[in-house]
């Protein structure tokens, strides 16, 4: 199960067709008090039916939590993540690749400037080209190459470098006497939401920021 304890798990890719719903949910949604094992049916018939539909994701959510009697089982969490999957228009999609060379860093920013000039977003390009220079810097330095860069332009600007390596970056405070260590703590500055992802080989660095909103 997803966050519970250290147990070993596979990476498994699946592609989803457009407009498809997933749904994430603790088993306190679907435990019924007198035994009966249908609970999960009934929430995959429930669900079926309202994707079907179409129907804002809020509202399928609202009506899923109710239609279950999970009152009566405070003892046990009851949680529903929905989401839906939709495509981002090609021209708003950039991405790059890079050797295991210090150099390319350089390279790299410029592409992000070049970029970003392209599509207006002039206001995001100083904090842009920070956060590209750490993630790349840190990929070139601890995993090696190739490292792949990917720009997205949508509802915000996300930034995602990938990395051969499956090792975890890990976010601390520097002391002032530390040479180095500080880059994430600058991406988590500079970023309203950063993680990590992995995948069959390798992980990926990715960063959101928020849209400046023209005027």
């Amino acid at each position: 199960m997803l966050g519970v304890g250290e147990n070993p798990f596979e990476v498994l890719s699946v592609t989803l067709p457009v407009g498809s719903v997933l749904a994430l949910y603790t088993d306190g949604l679907v435990r019924r008090g007198d035994g009966d094992g249908d609970g999960e049916a009934a929430l995959l018939g429930a669900l079926g039916r309202l994707a079907g539909a179409d129907r804002p994701l809020d509202e399928m959510g609202v009506e899923l939590m109710g239609s279950h009697p999970v009152q009566e089982y405070r003892d046990d969490d009851v949680t529903l993540l929905l989401a839906r999957t939709r495509t981002v228009a090609e021209q708003d999609t950039a991405t790059w690749e890079y050797p295991a060379d210090p150099a390319a860093v350089h390279e790299a920013r410029a592409d992000v400037s070049a970029q970003l000039a392209a599509w207006g977003l002039e206001e995001l390009m100083f904090a842009t080209e920070l956060i590209v220079s750490e993630l790349v810097t840190n990929a070139i330095r601890y995993a090696g190459g190739p490292v792949a860069l990917r720009l997205i332009r949508d509802r915000v600007l996300v930034c995602e470098v990938a990395d051969p390596s499956n090792t975890q970056p890990r976010l601390r405070r520097a002391l002032s006497t530390d040479e180095g260590g500080r880059g994430l703590f600058l991406i988590a500055q500079l970023a309203t939401r950063w993680g990590c992802r992995y995948g069959a080989r390798g992980k990926t660095l990715w960063t959101e920021q928020a849209l400046v909103p023209s005027l």
